[in-house]
């Protein structure tokens, strides 16, 4: 696809970018460069002229349409989209699954939590930072390691992925909501008014979602200092993990696991947000950036979790809003605050929002690399598709949550991680010889790999996931290994990947080229 643009609103948005007055991201046009090929792309274009939502899709944001130069708020601005998005509630939620489910104390609880996070936040930190400098969107990136036809695998997987979150944030706003209400309004009410918001964020685009995130944190992280204090005093900080050593030592590296598939589920979406920063951008800046953003939200909501848990035992309140539902167990830990709890709880269901947003517009993208037809039609199209997919599930599956997001995160974190492990053998052994990327041929399945090699390892690393995985629906051999079964499906089915795809490529390109 030939990229072409309009040389006066370039040389416009290149004036305003200069000025540095608003954020990179927010300065250039997003409707330079696009397929006006049907009824459906002219009417989204339009709609960006009239009423300034983005119209840009997969399409990459060529260099002359972005600002000239990158400046200490373009990182900032980086670290607070992802700092915004995390500080919620449905990560305080996987911090709960420590004591609950794996009957860690607190102090085991809360150290695993932090480094998991930032474990997981620095993998896909490394995937952000290709966005700057390609100004394709993440999973068109993909292209360049797992090539034309089996990067959709990794896009079909991002789907449920980006589905999966936003229905479980929207559930837990409903909950909340519902909670507060005293149960008198449904969980359904609240997760449609959370659709409805979103939905609303999600259409305005890229522009809206960045103005949104550099401030919706600032609630949610009053809030949680509040949640501290007022759930602080029943937190159980003499309870030790329980379990023989070797059950103890299991449960540990499966919630650490855990906690690092939270943070990598971000990898397929992570450079999404970047593709309209300047190319100039400083790889290690917007590594950093991004690895404290998300890793230090992720870790704050994750101990909140974590000390919540550890309380619910004896704490008979929250024993009795668990038997609820998590979002009434979540509101319940300000019931001693009163009305301004609940004030509080309304915050941290509102605030779900700023998950949900990134997660839909990601899914949007992802809708439109599935193949032709639906790259045919706009990014609107699909954000409205992805609202509506995640609502009636939300709805339909509101007493399942629990069992649901146990068993999704961890799927999540075994394909991203052996993807991420790929992606980075790619640049370094291979990429580096041959002088980079040709980041213009994103849309040309002839320039691109075939992707066999990738594929062969991409399976490779399923199975090694398959064999060491640790769920309640499978356990695999070499997750029963370990005391009453530790999840290992991680570290083997990236380690797998990572030891077949080095010569299968060499392979490939030897006999192939490309």
């Amino acid at each position: 696809m030939a990229d072409t643009s309009d040389g006066s609103k370039s040389e416009k948005a290149l004036d305003t970018a200069s000025d540095h007055v608003l954020p990179a991201t927010e300065t250039g046009f997003v409707d330079e460069v696009l397929p006006l090929n049907n009824v459906f792309q002219r009417w989204s274009l339009r709609m960006e002229q009239k009423l300034g939502l983005e119209a840009r899709g997969i399409e990459r944001v060529p260099e002359d349409v972005r600002a000239r130069k990158t400046v200490l708020g373009d990182y900032v601005q980086m670290g607070l989209v992802w700092f915004s998005a995390n500080l919620t509630a449905n990560n305080t939620m996987l911090g709960l699954l420590g004591p609950l489910v794996f009957y860690l104390g607190l102090a085991d609880g809360l150290i695993l939590a932090a480094f998991g996070a930032m474990a997981g936040a620095a993998c896909s930190a490394y995937i952000s930072t290709f966005g700057p400098i390609s100004g394709n969107r993440t999973l068109v990136i993909a292209r360049y390691t797992m090539g034309w036809w089996p990067s959709r695998l990794c896009v079909l997987l991002n789907i449920v992925i980006m589905l999966g979150y936003g229905l479980i944030d929207l559930l837990i706003a409903g909950q909340i909501m519902s909670h507060i209400n005293g149960n008198g309004m449904s969980v359904v009410v609240g997760v449609v008014i959370s659709a409805i918001i979103t939905l609303a964020i999600l259409l305005f685009g890229i522009r809206v979602f960045h103005v949104y995130e550099r401030y919706a944190c600032i609630p949610q992280l009053v809030v949680l200092f509040v949640a501290v204090g007022c759930a602080g005093p029943y937190f159980n900080t003499t309870e030790p993990s329980t379990g023989t050593s070797a059950v103890k030592a299991a449960d540990r590296m499966s919630f650490f696991f855990l906690c690092m598939s939270g943070c990598l589920a971000w990898a397929p979406a992570s450079a999404d947000f970047y593709v309209y920063f300047p190319p100039d951008a400083k790889r290690w800046k917007v590594f950093m950036a991004t690895t404290l953003g998300m890793g230090l939200s992720c870790a704050c909501t994750y101990m909140v979790g974590v000390g919540i848990a550890s309380g619910v035992a004896n704490t008979p309140g929250w024993a009795e809003a668990y038997e609820i539902s998590v979002g009434a167990l979540l509101d319940q830990s300000y019931a001693p605050l009163g009305t301004f709890g609940h004030v509080c709880s309304c915050i941290v269901a509102l605030g779900l929002i700023s998950n949900v947003v990134p997660s839909l517009y990601s899914s949007a993208l992802s809708f439109q690399l599935i193949g032709h037809w639906p790259a045919q039609l706009p990014r609107l199209f699909w954000a409205i598709i992805s609202v509506v997919i995640c609502t009636v599930c939300a709805c339909a599956g509101r007493d399942k949550l629990f069992e649901i997001f146990e068993s999704f995160l961890a799927l999540i974190g075994y394909w991203t991680a052996f993807w991420i492990t790929m992606t980075l053998e790619e640049e370094l052994l291979f990429r580096r010889k041959t002088g980079g990327y040709d980041w213009t041929a994103w849309n040309d399945r002839k320039r691109l790999p075939i992707g066999l090699a990738a594929l062969a390892a991409f399976l490779v690393g399923w199975l090694g996931a398959t064999l060491g995985m640790y769920q309640t629906y499978f356990t695999g051999p070499l997750g029963k290994l370990v005391g009453d079964g530790i999840d290992l499906g991680l570290p083997v089915s990236s380690s797998w990947a990572a030891i077949v795809y080095p010569p299968l490529r060499w392979l490939e390109l030897r006999f192939i080229g490309r």
